[in-house]
């Protein structure tokens, strides 16, 4: 069983700051570190490392070359990414004294997904195989639609939320994965525990999960309803963390493991990540979560 990630490849320039710069102000930062990110290679890291054989689609400029490179490193098949006459998309990042983050993209590359180059990137995968898409890169509902046709089973993390959202034929998901803000966004309801039923109701065949990052996470299906607690840490950094915890959740599901099986090693993953600088660089491997396992234990 084969596993495809449709997802951004972005240069992230993280500035430290005491605090989030406010409107008008102008704020020195304490330092600047470039990082390989985007939730697309930062999602294809997790699942590398936590053990998933996975193929990595989407398209860089002419200087995303170190990005390609760190996939390799990571053990991501970079076959499938294609190359844009665009600069490759970037974010710039504040992080603050808590470990709080706050982001602004640029989707250069991510955003010249046309339909030819969706074919070309799912060409070979087909019934069983997985596909994991976010929310960075364009033509979204095409690559839904294809995948479906083709009886792969879907993911989705619609992050960054935005209104058109609303319009993609989300109920081909088997599995979406949100934040408290994108479950209210898609639901319209601020409770999460009301806001996964909704969810679970409007998208019958979809597993759902809820992060609540320092209470945890949800997750429901027609099975029922299930909560992990968020294992509690020194926070750093917590800009990979909700990716780190979907790589990590769908490589579970796709060995085969339950969703119970899935939320704990997601939960002690994302535990271990925001305890690290930096996005892609702060993915744990599995040899590490496992080991925090043992320690937890």
């Amino acid at each position: 069983m084969r596993l495809l990630n449709f997802g951004s490849l972005n240069i992230d320039y993280v500035y430290r700051v005491d605090s989030f710069v406010r409107p008008g102000e102008t704020k020195t930062a304490r330092s600047l570190s470039i990082f390989p990110g985007g939730k697309g290679l930062n999602q294809s890291l997790a699942l590398a490392k936590a053990g998933i054989e996975v193929w990595h689609a989407g398209k860089t400029g002419a200087d995303g070359d170190f990005l390609l490179a760190e996939l390799k490193r990571g053990g991501v098949n970079v076959s499938r990414v294609g190359r844009s006459a665009e600069p490759t998309g970037h974010a710039i990042i504040q992080v603050d004294d808590s470990g709080g983050n706050c982001i602004i993209l640029y989707g250069g590359a991510n955003r010249d997904i046309d339909p030819d180059y969706v074919d070309q990137a799912l060409s070979g995968f087909g019934r069983g195989d997985m596909l994991v898409l976010q929310n960075e890169i364009s033509s979204i509902p095409k690559i839904l639609s294809a995948a479906s046709e083709r009886g792969m089973r879907i993911a989705m993390n619609p992050a960054p939320f935005h209104a058109e959202v609303l319009d993609y034929p989300l109920e081909l998901l088997d599995f979406l994965i949100l934040n408290e803000i994108e479950a209210e966004g898609l639901s319209g309801e601020g409770s999460p525990e009301r806001a996964i039923q909704s969810l679970r109701a409007r998208y019958p065949r979809a597993g759902v999960v809820i992060t609540l990052g320092e209470q945890g996470a949800l997750y429901a299906d027609a099975s029922g309803l299930l909560s992990h607690p968020a294992y509690r840490v020194r926070a750093v950094d917590t800009t990979a963390a909700g990716d780190t915890f979907s790589g990590y959740f769908l490589a579970v599901i796709n060995e085969g493991g339950s969703a119970a099986e899935a939320l704990e090693l997601a939960s002690r993953a994302a535990a271990i990540c925001v305890t690290r600088p930096g996005a892609a660089v702060s993915v744990p491997s599995r040899k590490e979560v496992d080991a925090f396992l043992s320690q937890a234990e």
